[in-house]
């Protein structure tokens, strides 16, 4: 494997040049760790952030998942968004 292709190889696999794969992948990154902060005030402060942290990984599910199949133009499978709201 060269130092080369182990940049641009799984970003090519998800449609992406590394560029793009590196703003999309930190963009998931601020996220997770913002929801991850709001879980744990939560943790201490129960009456806050009582849907934030399942609110983000939902979005943030189904924007990989959206994304994912824009690429690959498969048959999209359900997004945990679409399963939860079956489920309620």
């Amino acid at each position: 494997m060269s130092w080369r292709s182990m940049f641009t190889d799984h970003p090519a696999s998800v449609g992406e040049t590394y560029g793009q794969h590196m703003v999309s992948a930190s963009g998931f990154a601020v996220r997770m760790f913002l929801g991850g902060a709001a879980c744990l005030v939560h943790a201490l402060l129960p009456f806050l952030f009582e849907k934030t942290g399942s609110t983000m990984i939902t979005r943030l599910y189904d924007r990989m998942v959206t994304n994912r199949h824009r690429m690959s133009q498969s048959t999209a499978e359900p997004s945990m968004g679409a399963v939860a709201r079956r489920v309620r």
